[in-house]
């Protein structure tokens, strides 16, 4: 599980983006302040930081250069979150070394996407659990959880699962899962992948209303329960 620090001074933002990022399966660490987040970064270096840039102790452009300055955190992927939109600015923050940029406000799904994308390039991406919710999926054992309860999956069940968890709050299409879980030269009826959701939910128990159906396009593992 990637652990990602979020460095942000405005309460309702920093508790969105912790909730969207903790319900797609990140360990999160918030900080309002530099100050703070300096000193967890003495006890343990995260595999992303999600940064904003006007800070009340610190310029976030000035951690930044930091971060780059240091051998030990010059590696560290860094998003960086700011009000500000002109393209100078976002010109500034990727020149001194910032991975990617986000301007408020932008929403949770392209929050997530982003996130995902960046740990994914930096060798993150795969990781070994994916946690969302009360469902675990274990890879290395080969099994899923839920609330602790191993659900006795099918190898198909179990690769359509992972691939709607490891693209949570994105509506896969059905062509998709079809292409990814049954493989190209799959030549039954589509009836099938329906068939796999509605045993799948089952199987999932109390989580099983996560997986929701997008009418005419496909499913989506959803971020939260309901």
């Amino acid at each position: 599980m990637a652990l990602v620090y979020i460095v942000e001074d405005d309460g309702n933002i920093r508790e969105i983006e912790t909730f969207a990022l903790k319900n797609a399966g990140y360990e999160i660490r918030d900080f309002e302040c530099a100050k703070d987040f300096y000193k967890e970064m003495e006890k343990q270096k995260p595999d992303m930081i999600l940064l904003d840039i006007m800070l009340p102790d610190e310029d976030g452009l000035e951690i930044v250069r930091k971060l780059r300055a240091m051998g030990e955190t010059r590696g560290i992927p860094v998003i960086m979150v700011t009000a500000k939109a002109s393209e100078i600015d976002k010109v500034k923050g990727l020149d001194i070394g910032a991975d990617d940029y986000m301007t408020k406000p932008f929403g949770v799904m392209e929050l997530i996407s982003r996130v995902k994308a960046l740990l994914r390039r930096s060798g993150m991406g795969e990781g070994k659990s994916l946690h969302i919710g009360s469902v675990c999926l274990d890879e290395e054992r080969h099994l899923v959880t839920v609330d602790g309860t191993p659900c006795g999956l099918t190898y198909k069940e179990y690769e359509l699962l992972k691939l709607l968890m490891n693209r949570a709050g994105i509506v896969t299409s059905r062509e998709m899962i079809l292409d990814r879980v049954w493989g190209t030269d799959f030549e039954g009826e589509s009836r099938t992948l329906d068939m796999h959701i509605k045993t799948l939910r089952r199987k999932l128990n109390g989580a099983g209303p996560m997986i929701k159906t997008v009418r005419n396009v496909g499913y989506m593992f959803a971020i939260w329960r309901g």
